[in-house]
C-alpha cells in the first residue's frame, strides 16, 4: 500500500461560464504525448460546462438507492473460493479481496487468497497453485487473464468457474477469455466523470497533465478516453501526457513532476491519473516546489480510491478528488455471481455507478462503501 501522504481539495462545483480565448495545446511529454485537446471554436465551453456540473453533482451523492440485484438463488452451502491476487500491495486488489472474505463469512464459504507478488511468474505460479487446490471457483484479481492463458484454459477444462475483478475491459460475462463474469465499473464512465470534474472545477479553463501506464491496454484506453472527454471543452489545454509504468511510479514520478513544473510553471493547473498512486509519489516534488497542498495543480485519480488517496483528499494535501471503486461491494458481488454460477443461473450483470469523492463529501472516510448492498445480498442468500 502507498505511504499515507495526504491530499485533497474540496469541490464546490462551479457555476457559470467563461471568457478567455482558446489557446492551442502544447505538445510534449517525456513519452511523446499525442496531439493537444481540441474542441469547439468558441472560447470556453458553456454547454459542456453545464453538463459537467450536473454530472459531478450526481456522482457526488453519498446515499444513493441500491439498484443492484434483489432476487437470486439461496446460498449454496459448502463452497470454497480462491482469490488469485495480482499483488496484495495494490490497495484496490486488497480491498476487493477483503470484500470477498467478508461475504464468504456471511455465506459460510471458505476463502483463500494467494498473492501473485506483482510479477508474471508469481501470478502464474499463484494461479497454478489455486487450480491444484480444486476449489469451487477462482477469482482473477486485478490482472490480465492473457498473462495466465494456460491456467485459464486448465480451469475451464476442469469446469472451475472464473470470475474476474478488473480482469478485462468490460463488465459482465466474457467469452475470450472464458469468464463467468468480470466485476468492474465501466471505464467510459470513470473517464467521463474524471474529465467532467476538471471541467466543472476549473469553470472550463484548465491546463492539464495526464498520467498513464501505456504498457497496460486497459490503462492506456482509460487515459485516451479521458483526453477525448477533455477535448470537448475548448478552454481545456492538454499540456502533456506522462507515460510512467505503475511499477515505476515511486522512482520516476517525482523527477517527472519536477520537470513538468519547470516546463509549464503556472500553466499546469490540473492533473488526472489512471490510478491514485501517481499522486502519492508526486506529493514530495510538489511540496519541494512550495506548492500548496490545497492549490494547483488540482489532482484527480481516475481509479480505485484507496485509503491513502482518501487521506490525501481529506487533509487537502496534493489530491483533490478520486473516482473510487466500491471495493467491498464488488467483493460481495463476486460471491453472489459465484452462487449464481453454482446454481446454474446467469450472472447478475450489475455494474456499480461511478462515484466521485472529495473532501466535501467523503465525511472523513477512507473508502467508498455505498449503502444497501449487504442487506440486499443477505436477503437473496437467505441469511
Amino acid at each position: 500500500m502507498q505511504p499515507n501522504r495526504k491530499t485533497a481539495l474540496g469541490t464546490a462545483v462551479a457555476m457559470v461560464v467563461v471568457a478567455a480565448a482558446l489557446v492551442g495545446c502544447e505538445r510534449g511529454t517525456s513519452t511523446g504525448a499525442g496531439p493537444a485537446a481540441t474542441g469547439p471554436t468558441t472560447a470556453g465551453c458553456p454547454a459542456v460546462l453545464a453538463g459537467a456540473e450536473v454530472a459531478v453533482q450526481r456522482a457526488m451523492r453519498t446515499n444513493p438507492a441500491w439498484h443492484g440485484p434483489t432476487r437470486g438463488p439461496r446460498a449454496v452451502p459448502g463452497k470454497s473460493i480462491v482469490f488469485v491476487a495480482q499483488t496484495m500491495t495494490n490497495p484496490g486488489v486488497a480491498g476487493a479481496a477483503k470484500g470477498v472474505r467478508e461475504a464468504a463469512a456471511a455465506m459460510g464459504w471458505q476463502v483463500r487468497v494467494i498473492d501473485g507478488q506483482g510479477t508474471p511468474a508469481g501470478i502464474q505460479a499463484a494461479f497454478s497453485q489455486a487450480i491444484a487446490l480444486r476449489p469451487s471457483g477462482i477469482v482473477i484479481g486485478g490482472f490480465d487473464p492473457k498473462l495466465t492463458s494456460q491456467q485459464v484454459a486448465k480451469a475451464n477444462a476442469l469446469h472451475i468457474p472464473l470470475i474476474g475483478w478488473h480482469a478485462v475491459d468490460a463488465p459482465g460475462p466474457s467469452k475470450d477469455p472464458e469468464l463467468f463474469s468480470n466485476i468492474t465499473t465501466r471505464v467510459q464512465d470513470v473517464a467521463k466523470i474524471s474529465a467532467d470534474w476538471i471541467i466543472a472545477h476549473s469553470h472550463g479553463h484548465a491546463g492539464v497533465v495526464v498520467f498513464t501506464d501505456a504498457s497496460i491496454p486497459f490503462a492506456r484506453n482509460k487515459s485516451d478516453l479521458i483526453k477525448k472527454e477533455l477535448a470537448d471543452c475548448a478552454g481545456v489545454r492538454l499540456l502533456a501526457e506522462e507515460n510512467i509504468p505503475l511499477s515505476d511510479t515511486s522512482s520516476r514520478t517525482p523527477q517527472q513532476v519536477s520537470a513538468l513544473l519547470s516546463r509549464f510553471r503556472n500553466r499546469w493547473t490540473y492533473s488526472v491519473a489512471i490510478n491514485d498512486v501517481y499522486f502519492a509519489d508526486a506529493a514530495p516534488a510538489l511540496r519541494a516546489a512550495r506548492k500548496k497542498g490545497a492549490g494547483a495543480p488540482f489532482n484527480i485519480g481516475a481509479g480505485d480510491g484507496d485509503p491513502s488517496a482518501f487521506q490525501r483528499i481529506n487533509s487537502r494535501q496534493f489530491q483533490a478528488a478520486t473516482v473510487p471503486e466500491p471495493l467491498s461491494q464488488q467483493g460481495w458481488q463476486i460471491l453472489d455471481d459465484f452462487n449464481r454460477a453454482f446454481s446454474g443461473e446467469p450472472a447478475s450483470g450489475y455494474v456499480a455507478p461511478v462515484h466521485l469523492s472529495t473532501a466535501a463529501n467523503s465525511g472523513g472516510q477512507t473508502t467508498w462503501d455505498p449503502p444497501g448492498y449487504r442487506a440486499a445480498y443477505l436477503s437473496i442468500w437467505g441469511k
